[in-house]
């Protein structure tokens, strides 16, 4: 048997000479798909989530610790993405769901998720820009 190229060895001193494929690994990270945008993205920078309960109560339970059993997908932590995944019905291919999931613990935790004082908040460029009506010309 031909010994594997030495492309597909990775170099690190505790994996020991064992084979990986280079396919989804760039630089040691695993790289996945969001379901909102479809855009390829290191799993570390994505949101993955799991189904929880059974029968007609289904519900997307966030995963962080990317440690909760059964079939996951995942999300870029962002509300557009998010409304882009409801509006394509996505969550149910990605899941392969027979049923309708509720969304709103996974609606809370982008939502959460997301940094404070980012431009989409109409109250924060409010504050930060005065307005020009009133000023003198």
């Amino acid at each position: 048997m031909r010994p594997r190229p030495e492309a597909d060895r990775i170099r690190v001193p505790d994996a020991r000479g064992v084979d990986f494929p280079v396919v989804g690994l760039t630089r040691g990270l695993f790289m996945r798909t969001c379901v909102g945008c479809r855009k390829r993205a290191p799993a570390t920078e994505l949101v993955r989530f799991v189904v929880a309960g059974s029968g007609v109560d289904l519900r997307l339970q966030p995963d962080p610790g990317r440690r909760l059993p059964g079939r996951g997908a995942h999300l870029h932590p962002d509300p557009a993405c998010f409304a882009l995944a409801e509006r394509r019905r996505a969550f149910g291919r990605a899941l392969r769901l027979t049923g309708v999931a509720d969304t709103g613990l996974l609606a809370e935790h982008i939502r959460g998720a997301m940094p404070h004082g980012t431009t989409d908040d109409v109250a924060m460029v409010a504050a930060s820009r005065p307005s020009k009506v009133g000023r003198p010309r």
